[in-house]
């Protein structure tokens, strides 16, 4: 089986962690993934949520880095 490419890596990662935002009325839209840069889309509640960028770095950031070698950073985009 070929090795999962970065995006789907970082798409596998995101689907683990989809739960957690739904529960919370929101969700997540991976956009690009450049140089170790991952460029997320926050939707619904995470959209407009006060602790959005809590989520994107504490949460969602720190998943990625972790679990996908070679990320370096989330940024979110609008």
């Amino acid at each position: 089986m070929p090795e999962a490419t970065i995006t789907e890596q970082v798409q596998e990662v995101l689907d683990k962690l989809r739960p957690f935002l739904l529960r919370d009325g929101g969700d997540c839209e991976l956009v690009d993934v450049d140089e170790g840069i991952v460029k997320l889309r926050l939707l619904g509640a995470c959209g407009t949520c006060p602790s959005s960028t809590i989520t994107l770095k504490a949460g969602i950031e720190r998943a990625l880095i972790e679990e996908v070698p070679g990320i370096l950073e989330v940024e979110q985009v609008f």
